[in-house]
């Protein structure tokens, strides 16, 4: 019953990944689906609908009561891997094999390397970075604010500048930075990206600035893609909000000021550079859960969506080198 629920309020029945592609779900899932009733179900009956390929989860808490934690449970109940270990929340959540773990840190990156039935590979590492400072609330509530003191929220009211450095910086170490296989690293950010704060959404939205966002341009300059703005590279038209659909009155910093709706959701790709016969993935399609946002009347736990945060879905095809590029 929850799943055809789901199915019909969420209009979530995308077709099945095809034959040659992964599917890959970025999600938040808030405190582990205990603040919804049955949420661990719920977010399960999503999970059953969308058939990912791979989860790359945060938030993944002992369910109340004497269940496991979220990413173990939905692993048991569905029959995959799962890869938590010694993190605080993050989960890496598969049907694939998984042929290798890795870690980072307990709050901030986890991953692993898993391989499908064709023999392809690829990196796949959960993170999540410093929620503190929001600038989009920051900008909000000082509009007047200059550029560079609006920044300062990235780097030094939130370490996010300096974590998310240092997942880029662990990954370069490891090799994997230039690993021969597709990198995909996803999470909950817990800032905009630069290229969604352009003059053209400034126009659109009201707490936003055309800025180099520091986070977003790192990963960039890693050699990163947004997945998601690869498939849809208009953020005015395909704005991809993912923060939030449960709070939308007003922020969460309980100011009861107006909400400032975000893509801070995002899985991230680097490519190798592929010699004759390497597999590279390239997105095609992308689009954010809930479809439908459910009425703002109906209290938290009575939810059928079990989060905060959208959950990011993104297809991908592989793709095999047939000759040398240039």
């Amino acid at each position: 019953m929850i799943g055809l629920f789901l199915g019909v309020i969420f209009a979530i029945g995308a077709a099945p990944v095809e034959p040659d592609g992964v599917r890959v779900m970025v999600w938040n899932v808030l405190h582990g689906g205990n603040d919804v009733e049955q949420g661990a179900e719920k977010a399960l009956a999503i999970i059953r609908e969308v058939q990912p390929d791979v989860v790359l989860m945060q938030e993944s808490y002992d369910i109340n009561g004497d269940r496991p934690r979220l990413g173990e449970w939905l692993a048991g109940e569905l029959g995959w891997h799962q890869h938590q270990a010694e993190s605080k929340h993050l989960c890496v959540l598969t049907p694939l094999k998984m042929e290798a773990t890795f870690f980072h840190h307990e709050w901030h990156g986890i991953g692993a390397r898993l391989i499908d039935e064709h023999g392809r590979s690829m990196l796949a590492w959960s993170i999540w970075i410093d929620w503190r400072s929001f600038i989009t609330y920051e900008l909000r509530d000082k509009p007047g604010i200059t550029d560079e003191e609006l920044l300062a929220a990235e780097s030094e009211r939130s370490n996010r500048k300096q974590q998310g450095e240092a997942i880029i910086t662990h990954l370069r170490e490891s090799g994997q930075l230039d690993a021969d296989v597709p990198l995909l690293v996803g999470g909950d950010w817990n800032c905009p990206s630069h290229l969604d704060w352009t003059v053209d959404t400034a126009r659109v939205y009201r707490n936003r600035r055309a800025m180099p966002l520091p986070v977003s341009m790192a990963m960039q300059q890693a050699g990163f893609t947004d997945t998601f703005r690869t498939a849809y590279p208009n953020p005015v038209q395909h704005p991809g909000i993912t923060w939030s659909p449960m709070n939308r009155g007003a922020g969460d910093d309980d100011t009861g000021k107006a909400q400032g709706f975000e893509r801070i959701d995002r899985l991230y790709l680097k490519n190798p550079k592929s010699p004759v016969g390497g597999w590279t993935l390239r997105p095609i399609s992308a689009h954010v859960l809930p479809v439908i946002w459910e009425d703002e009347s109906i209290p938290v736990p009575k939810r059928a969506f079990p989060s905060d945060h959208g959950a990011v879905v993104i297809d991908l095809e592989w793709e095999q080198a047939s000759e040398t590029r240039e």
